[in-house]
């Protein structure tokens, strides 16, 4: 699926709760966003991102050219989430978005979050994120707000061009 660039208003509304996660047009979608994040080498998507002013994300962490040291984790789809509880700690981290393209940010995050949200069965799960993770939630999380990472920059200089945060940067291992 085409994923919208910012600029497009979906983007900028706070989306909709979903009636019921079982519906074929939901299921579809799911199926939609999981290809469309593996296939853009990201490590989430949040259904604004295509289009769909609705309350879902999915969670899809894996190592690839975007993220070289993502840790590997099974693709969660998440439909209304909520954040239950944070961390008082944060920690900054680079991110970009495929809603952004070209654009990286030094954003800070809360180093865990316990969220709550149903899953595609619409059975309702509860999962503690750590690091990483709790930082692609929060990310995803963002755009179900209407905000995008830029917005969580605090210091003009630490939005980069993709070009320079590769010279800043080098993955584990390299």
């Amino acid at each position: 699926m085409e994923i919208l660039e910012l600029g497009h208003p979906v983007l900028r509304e706070k989306a909709r709760s979903i009636a019921d996660v079982r519906q074929p047009h939901i299921q579809q979608l799911i199926d939609s966003m999981l290809v469309t994040v593996r296939d853009a080498d990201g490590v989430g998507l949040a259904a604004p991102q295509i289009g769909e002013s609705l309350r879902l994300l999915v969670i899809a962490s894996r190592p690839n050219s975007r993220y070289p040291d993502a840790p590997m984790l099974e693709p969660t789809p998440m439909a209304n989430p909520r954040v239950l509880r944070h961390s008082e700690e944060r920690a900054f981290g680079w991110e970009g978005c495929l809603s952004v393209p070209g654009r990286r940010g030094w954003i800070p995050r809360y180093r865990e979050v316990e969220v709550e949200y149903l899953d595609r069965s619409g059975n309702l799960q509860c999962r503690v994120l750590r690091d990483f993770v709790a930082r692609i939630f929060q990310h995803e999380f963002d755009h179900l707000e209407g905000l995008v990472f830029l917005d969580r920059v605090q210091n003009p200089n630490d939005a980069i061009p993709e070009s320079e945060y590769w010279k800043k940067v080098k993955p584990l291992g390299a």
